[in-house]
């Protein structure tokens, strides 16, 4: 029993479809930690993927063992995880869900030349509008619920946390707090659950003297809401802060090693909501979204979730 669930932790096997800057940045992150034994990249331009995977490979071998190379739509056979990056990058003064028209396109077609390789596994969306192609790739797919899921709402919090944790000085793994709904301007931070080492944030600020109000939250959240865009103008695109998260989730579908994270999935009445996907707090685990929290929020949070579930329904039903 032992030896075969080494042999199928020893077996996992990773195709990345996209070898720009995002796909390539995961397959380097997925590389130096390990967490598969062969990462395939898939890219329209066969040569840039071919490049990307040698340059990778070529890395010392003790920082990574991990087979690298590039392949086809066929490499999709017997992955554990596929994750979609495809599609274009937002542009400056651009808007997430702007991308739609030309994304949508992309998508369709990256999930129909998947179908016929597909055997098992989960399927993670990298690309934006995160969760209007969640939605869509988990209908075309028609897998169980959960077995497709979007990164959502898992890199806005990762900035908020470390903005938090410069705020206070303290370490970001002693920050619980979460940022929800659509990944994009209708999202919002869930303030009523922030916590520091299971303290509430009020009562933490008040032991220690920091002020904590409507003002630090609106300064704190304005950082994460502009911080995208900044990083866009200064250098044109992010890719290693997504990077890094899918690498998170990535060790919780691979390792079978549950973490509780904002992304995004389609969901079924929580919160009273259906037909869309968006992020809430998720168990993450070997089967993609294993469970979805429906948490104790305050009555203008859930409005706030229900008002960004309509944004991205009104967005759907332009498609």
């Amino acid at each position: 029993m032992q030896d075969k669930l080494y042999a199928a932790i020893d077996n996992r096997k990773v195709a990345i479809i996209g070898a720009g800057f995002v796909g390539a940045s995961i397959a380097y992150a997925l590389t130096i930690r390990d967490l598969a034994s062969e990462i395939v990249l898939v890219d329209i331009d066969k040569e840039k993927a071919y490049g990307e995977a040698l340059d990778i490979q070529h890395g010392i071998p003790y920082m990574g063992t991990s087979s690298v190379r590039a392949g086809d739509y066929s490499d999709c056979s017997n992955c554990d995880l596929i994750i979609i990056t495809a599609g274009r990058n937002r542009r400056v003064g651009e808007e997430r869900l702007d991308m739609i028209n030309d994304n949508i396109v992309t998508i369709k077609d990256v999930v129909e030349k998947i179908q016929p390789y597909y055997t098992h596994g989960v399927i993670m969306m990298v690309s934006n509008p995160v969760d209007i192609l969640t939605q869509k790739c988990a209908e075309w797919m028609g897998l169980p619920n959960g077995k497709v899921f979007g990164t959502g709402c898992i890199l806005d919090t990762s900035r908020l946390v470390r903005c938090i944790a410069n705020y206070t000085n303290l370490n970001t793994e002693a920050i619980k707090c979460n940022i929800v709904g659509e990944h994009g301007n209708s999202q919002f931070p869930v303030w009523s659950r922030l916590s520091i080492a299971g303290i509430p944030m009020w009562e933490y600020c008040a032991n220690v003297g920091l002020p904590w109000g409507d003002e630090q939250k609106y300064n704190l959240y304005n950082q994460v809401l502009n911080m995208g865009m900044q990083i866009i103008k200064s250098k044109e695109r992010t890719h290693y802060g997504i990077a890094t998260c899918v690498c998170s989730l990535a060790d919780a579908v691979l390792n079978q090693r549950l973490t509780v994270a904002p992304v995004t999935s389609p969901l079924e009445g929580e919160y009273g909501i259906e037909g869309v996907s968006l992020s809430i707090p998720s168990l993450v685990g070997v089967n993609g979204v294993e469970h979805r929290l429906e948490e104790k929020w305050l009555k203008e949070e859930r409005l706030k979730l229900q008002y960004s579930a309509e944004i991205l329904k009104d967005s759907l039903m332009k498609l």
